[in-house]
């Protein structure tokens, strides 16, 4: 019997998600493959669907659809999974293993590389790991949790932007958590695509620092879109070939 539900957030990821879903598939220790889909337009449902994955539909936004999957699985473990990551083969029995050590650990992520070549992947993937010492992950670097402890830290919250760090931080204050060393987990770039990285670092070191002083995430938002933001909130209601787009240089997604 398994033991890791895997929950995958999806908007437009038809492309993607059939080796993502694939490769779990292989994984011994695997409960369930929930997939909470935000509305797409090309057919990711059903390809997951196809596979035999469960799809869940959600209201737009991660933390809507992450929340709207840990309800529905039956997991002891909970791994949050982007879909654009590619699982290395056994990262699950590595998942178990890490949590099987010590009963008092409450999750924890994977150590994370971005893919591609370029420098600022490579340089993201070091900036990472050293976010790491100080108890500090997203969600591209795949969060796991027992499932009993999320229950009891409250889980996800639906916030529209976030959300990783929010649940981090109470699952940092649960316990000594872990990261899995080997196998890493691969994560997409695509979200840095065309953007500045002195750009992108500020940005990031600008949302930080207001929601750490209190600053609403639904007002961070504006900060995060500073260019037509509420075009880019009328697209998240509005399902399109457009809104594909923009997700996909979104922190979202």
């Amino acid at each position: 019997m398994g033991r890791v539900s895997v929950i995958i957030p999806t908007l437009d990821e038809a492309e993607g998600i059939p080796a993502l879903v694939a490769t779990l598939r292989s994984e011994p220790g695997l409960a369930e493959i929930i997939v909470a889909d935000g509305g797409s337009t090309d057919g990711t449902p059903a390809i997951a669907e196809a596979q035999g994955v469960r799809v869940i539909e959600s209201a737009r936004g991660r933390g809507q659809q992450l929340c709207a999957g840990a309800a529905a699985a039956s997991g002891e473990i909970l791994l949050f999974l982007h879909a654009d990551s590619v699982f290395p083969a056994g990262g699950l029995a590595a998942l178990a293993a890490a949590l099987d050590r010590d009963p008092a650990t409450p999750g924890g992520n994977f150590r994370v590389v971005f893919d591609g070549d370029s420098g600022f992947a490579r340089w993201l993937t070091g900036f990472y790991a050293w976010l790491r010492h100080f108890a500090l992950y997203y969600g591209d670097s795949g969060i796991f949790v027992r499932r009993a402890v999320y229950e009891a830290i409250g889980g996800l919250k639906p916030m529209p932007l976030m959300e990783d760090y929010d649940f981090v931080r109470r699952l940092e204050r649960a316990g000594r958590t872990i990261r899995v060393e080997s196998p890493p987990l691969v994560t997409s770039s695509r979200k840095f695509a065309g953007r500045h990285p002195i750009a992108i670092f500020c940005g990031w070191s600008v949302v930080h620092i207001l929601y750490w002083l209190g600053v609403a995430p639904e007002r961070l938002v504006r900060l995060y879109y500073p260019r037509g933001w509420r075009r880019q909130a009328a697209l998240m209601r509005s399902p399109g070939p457009a809104a594909s787009d923009r997700n996909r240089r979104s922190p979202w997604y």
